[in-house]
């Protein structure tokens, strides 16, 4: 019986934790756009602090987007939220939206 509330407990902890790790990921950034490569499929925001992506200072990055269509939406200048995720090959905007 210990060993049934061990394992329980065991799967309880990594599941919270999964959890906790994908509602990190999840959190909006505000930021603003600087620069489009539409040829590239890459945008230029200046954001704050993304705690998200363990970036705990405001900076100016390059990141590849999801949906190329996004580019077309926004010009240099634009606040936008978004949201990011970190793989091999970068960091990839994974949604994006006008601030309102």
């Amino acid at each position: 019986m210990k060993s049934i509330n061990r394992i329980t407990a065991a799967l309880a902890l990594t599941l919270g934790l999964t959890l906790g790790a994908a509602a990190a990921q999840s959190a909006p950034i505000s930021g603003e756009v600087k620069k489009i490569d539409e040829g590239a499929g890459k945008i230029t925001l200046k954001h704050g602090a993304a705690k998200s992506l363990g970036m705990d200072e405001p900076m100016t990055m390059v990141y590849r987007v999801k949906d190329p269509a996004w580019l077309k939406q926004v010009k240099v200048g634009d606040k936008v939220t978004f949201e990011a995720e970190e793989a091999a090959s970068g960091y990839t905007v994974t949604k994006m939206e006008k601030a309102k």
